[in-house]
């Protein structure tokens, strides 16, 4: 007989010379329990089936990403930031695509967030001028800014024209916009347009209009999609662009 069911007997027989029929279920339940508890510990802890190996996924080009933003891994700790799972209101590819002007034959920014993306074809000098747009999105308009140098906490029109075109070597120097009138070739560029009068100016980059004003969050330079009229300007390009 072992330890447990002795005890057992002993103890159901105190309880009843006592009387104790409650006492007699409790305790016969504690030790039913315990020796349960002892019959699990005993058992070997089941194998699991060990999972398969991890397959590293094919990363896009850049050229692919720039043609479909959707492709963009999302970030993750240790590479550019901490991973963020998609959410259900994440920007559908039709959705991003709606931020472009016009044909959808690759030749057009796209407008997300504010910040243009470049198209995958665009010459080297496009890209560096939509880069320079880019950092510069959001400073305040300020008569002036941009003049004293290119590098500036705010920017006049021709200020923020300037820089754009500086980021693609287009120009040495901030230029005016009585300056800007005469610059470059005449007429309007297959990637590049600036558009300048003697008090305003504004630059179409790879259909994407570059401009101070007509923003609903204030003036300053911002990447507009919507055009506006050239009435009264003088349309001038980088020759070849």
């Amino acid at each position: 007989m072992g330890s447990t069911a002795a005890l057992l007997q002993t103890l159901i027989a105190l309880a009843a010379v006592s009387g104790g029929d409650h006492a007699v279920t409790a305790v016969s339940d504690s030790l039913a329990l315990m020796q349960a508890r002892r019959e699990v510990e005993a058992r070997p802890a089941p194998k699991r089936p060990a999972p398969p190996p991890a397959t590293e996924a094919e990363m896009p080009t850049a050229e692919e990403i720039a043609a479909d933003p959707t492709l963009l891994p999302p970030a993750s700790a240790g590479s550019n930031g901490t991973h963020v799972p998609r959410s259900s209101s994440a920007l559908s590819r039709e959705e991003i695509f709606a931020h472009r002007r016009g044909n959808h034959d690759g030749s057009s920014s796209i407008l997300l967030t504010g910040v243009a993306l470049a198209p995958p074809d665009a010459p080297e000098a496009v890209q560096g001028a939509i880069n320079n747009a880019n950092q510069i999105v959001g400073r305040p308009y300020v008569w002036g800014g941009g003049h004293g140098g290119f590098y500036d906490d705010s920017y006049d029109c021709s200020g923020a024209v300037s820089f754009a075109l500086f980021g693609g070597g287009l120009i040495p120097r901030p230029l005016t916009s009585g300056e800007l009138m005469g610059w470059g070739a005449p007429g309007p560029g297959k990637w590049i347009t600036v558009y300048a009068n003697p008090s305003h100016t504004f630059v179409e980059i790879a259909g994407l209009r570059f401009d101070t004003v007509g923003a609903e969050q204030g003036s300053g330079p911002r990447w507009h999609l919507a055009t506006v009229s050239t009435d009264g300007f003088v349309a001038r390009h980088p020759p070849g662009l």
